[in-house]
């Protein structure tokens, strides 16, 4: 059953949109198609310069391939332009150190530094509930394929709430030489995570994975998928999609902010939702 639910995860998170429509009959304006990101994989064509303006796939013999110029044009239509939070001179320095003529920088789909983030709906007896699924891409036989690392739900987090400070019960030290007899009151009275270690650190993905088994919880459907990048140097973006008229949609970069090595497992951690 987890490998079913996994399965249909990868797939609606990897679907392909439709392809490009023709101008004619339709009347539909090819422009706005060309203009719009519509895959995961398009977005990292565009950033790092390996498809033309019509979409068509560029490999290294091509003289436009990983062009400083036609990388250019696309950085400038791969951001959310309706978010103001990310201001122009943000956006400027983040462009001038991936387009360095010296030393270039670019994504890499097989390479790590970049998670998925998927809001999925589980049904729970009769009420349904949000989980926060994160995947990875792992060397998997013969390629590559995303992997389960990590599950927020905040069902769990009462269950692993630990206390602090002197409230904290304890197992007294001297407990070896009574056999730990006094561990059938200790586990009856108290909070069994009072008697883990300080360092202890819960597992939500062992726990869904159980509750998955044990037909506790069953999957519904997706809500919302956003990825997140660390693989450009000093650099954090997050990517989503947007559904709307015009030529600002499809995959684009919703935030960007500077960030140095030291700060990285803070914003993991955030966005982890275990900070």
């Amino acid at each position: 059953m987890i490998r079913v639910v996994l399965i249909t995860l990868f797939v609606l998170i990897n679907t392909t949109l439709p392809a490009q429509i023709q101008q004619g009959a339709s009347g539909v304006d090819e422009s706005k198609l060309y203009a719009a990101t519509k895959q995961v994989n398009q977005f990292f064509r565009r950033f790092n310069g390996e498809e033309d303006s019509k979409g068509k796939r560029l490999y290294e013999q091509n003289s436009d391939y990983h062009s400083q110029e036609l990388r250019k044009q696309y950085l400038q239509m791969l951001f959310d332009n309706e978010n103001n939070s990310i201001s122009g001179n943000t956006k400027r320095k983040f462009a001038e150190q991936v387009l360095d003529r010296k030393a270039p920088q670019f994504i890499d789909f097989h390479k790590g530094g970049w998670f998925a983030e998927v809001n999925a709906i589980f049904k729970r007896g009769n009420s349904e509930e949000n989980i926060l699924l994160f995947f990875k891409i792992e060397p998997q036989g013969q390629g590559h394929a995303w992997v389960l690392d990590r599950v927020s739900c905040d069902r769990y987090k009462p269950i692993f709430k630990q206390d602090s400070g002197d409230s904290r019960a304890f197992i007294h030290p001297m407990s070896h030489e009574l056999d730990f007899m006094n561990l059938h009151k200790a586990f009856r009275n108290e909070h069994a995570m009072d008697f883990t270690s300080s360092h202890y650190e819960p597992d939500f993905l062992s726990v869904f994975l159980y509750e998955l088994d044990q037909q506790k919880i069953s999957f519904k459907s997706v809500q919302s998928v956003n990825f997140h990048f660390f693989q450009i140097p000093g650099w954090y973006f997050q990517l989503s999609e947007f559904n709307r008229p015009g030529y600002n949609n499809g995959w684009l970069i919703a935030d960007l902010t500077p960030i140095s090595s030291e700060n990285i497992p803070a914003l993991k951690a955030y966005i982890y939702d275990q900070d």
